[in-house]
């Protein structure tokens, strides 16, 4: 591969990764001036490789993306390194309950090397991720459907998983806040996780370093209910004082 095209190709990589990227952020990642990377930018718009934007680029398919797959592309090296080292906890044959979110998703992707799972979930894309795999049992809450992100809340949904006591309760989390805990944008999303938390004998919370310290206007839980904060940086002074003296263990996952 010459040098252009290998250029080309951290540049597909990139834009896969963040969603978009201006010319100077491609400029810097790839020690190249910001004119080369408007040459390449034109040869490859016109090759139908990405689409040019007012200083930056993307990928033509992020053009039109529902809401669920432009957040799986959002942070996505972090969230998957994160789903990695969540997943060394868990074993072949153990039961796992985990609510809709980008980095469950991306968990559940990585569940995939494990055997003979029970799960249970509101998530219809985790549900077609491990359904009908490696003797997997997979338990989907009824429910309304959100059209973001193809997952089941309300009532029927809560009343469901209430049912089942597993091994790992596994949540992500819109917001960590020192003072409050673990909060969230949505009250159907809130309430789901926090009962989820409540069924697990271990609960654990898996998010990326852009959660912290944001603040979110519906409550889940105090971190007082959670054993584990799975992540991929070093929270700061503040919430990391705040999840220590709760007992939550904090483990931060190496990023590639």
């Amino acid at each position: 591969m010459n040098r252009l095209s290998r250029r080309h190709a951290e540049i597909r990589q990139l834009l896969h990764d963040r969603m978009s990227a201006s010319v100077t952020e491609l400029s810097e990642r790839l020690g190249v001036s910001a004119e080369t990377i408007r040459r390449d930018l034109k040869l490859m718009a016109e090759r139908g490789e990405v689409l040019k934007l007012h200083g930056a680029a993307t990928l033509p398919h992020a053009v039109g993306e529902a809401p669920f797959e432009r957040r799986m592309r959002e942070n996505a090296i972090a969230k998957r390194a994160i789903a990695r080292r969540a997943a060394e906890a868990i074993a072949d044959g153990d039961s796992i309950m985990l609510d809709t979110g980008t980095t469950t998703s991306y968990l559940a992707r990585e569940l995939l090397q494990k055997r003979g799972l029970t799960v249970v979930t509101n998530s219809s894309d985790i549900a077609r991720t491990l359904s009908t795999v490696n003797g997997n049992k997979v338990h989907m809450a009824g429910g309304e459907l959100h059209g973001d992100n193809g997952a089941a809340f309300g009532n029927s949904a809560i009343t469901f998983i209430e049912r089942f006591n597993v091994r790992h309760a596994i949540i992500t989390a819109g917001a960590l806040d020192a003072a409050t805990g673990v909060n969230d944008y949505d009250l159907a999303e809130a309430e789901f996780a926090a009962t989820v938390l409540s069924r697990g004998e271990r609960s654990v919370v898996v998010t990326d370093r852009s959660k912290f310290g944001r603040s979110a206007l519906v409550n889940v839980c105090g971190f007082d209910q959670l054993d584990c904060l799975v992540t991929d940086a070093k929270p700061p002074d503040d919430l990391a004082r705040a999840l220590v003296a709760a007992g939550v263990a904090i483990e931060v996952a190496t990023l590639p």
